[in-house]
């Protein structure tokens, strides 16, 4: 049995998006979709006194309106020090600070130019933080086929898999008859339940970047996730 998950890559997603990783065999990022303004693809939230701030990567959208996320270019540079000063800035008070910020400020210094490659390098070194050893792998590496839920199965029956598993959100379009025709068993990841832990600035916020639970937790960190 082989159970694979396909999402679209987010910037430092939350810890939610982390346990769906640790939850499969292998977790493909699906960045051969539409790019969506607004959305988590470029963006996260991080905790401050004042409540919760985005962090958002700046990118280049000016009449590319069906580009899609693997198309998408990085505006400039400037954002990369401005992001490390706010998370700086908003975690320097939290326990385990210095040691997360021996590994992560260095990735902010990376010289990429695609969002997708962004968001996959910060994907990978966190997982190797979080001691999560599932394959990561990028749907443009496949022959993609048409079709919403389609495209969906035949990329996880390509990708060797045997059971399907996907955030709730998508029960307003999947299909779950399409995954049965494929042979695949569809499973619904499940994001509640997930425990407090000692957090900075205020009532406790589950919905931040993955970050904040580094900086309060550090080598703790992966008892905060389910999987």
């Amino acid at each position: 049995m082989k159970r694979v998950a396909i999402s679209q890559s987010n910037y430092i997603p939350w810890k939610g998006y982390f346990d769906m990783i640790a939850a499969v065999d292998e977790f493909i990022l699906y960045d051969d979709m539409q790019y969506t303004r607004r959305d988590w693809r470029n963006r996260n939230k991080i905790k401050t006194p004042h409540g919760t701030q985005w962090l958002t990567v700046p990118v280049e959208v000016k009449g590319k309106y069906t580009q899609k996320i693997c198309e998408t270019e990085i505006h400039g540079d400037q954002w990369r020090s401005e992001h490390w000063k706010s998370i700086a800035l908003n975690y320097r008070k939290a326990t385990c600070f210095r040691e997360t910020a021996a590994w992560l400020e260095p990735l902010y210094q990376g010289g990429q130019r695609m969002l997708s490659d962004l968001n996959r390098d910060f994907l990978i070194a966190i997982c190797e933080r979080l001691g999560i050893k599932t394959k990561i792998g990028v749907s443009m590496d496949f022959d993609l086929i048409d079709g919403r839920t389609e495209r969906l199965a035949d990329l996880a029956v390509k990708a060797g898999g045997t059971e399907y598993v996907s955030g709730p959100a998508a029960k307003t379009y999947v299909e779950p008859e399409v995954f049965d025709r494929y042979g695949l068993e569809l499973t619904w990841f499940d994001y509640d339940g997930y425990a407090e832990y000692p957090q900075l600035w205020g009532d406790f916020e589950h919905g931040v970047s993955i970050i904040d639970v580094l900086m309060n937790c550090g080598s703790n960190s992966r008892a905060m996730l389910r999987n």
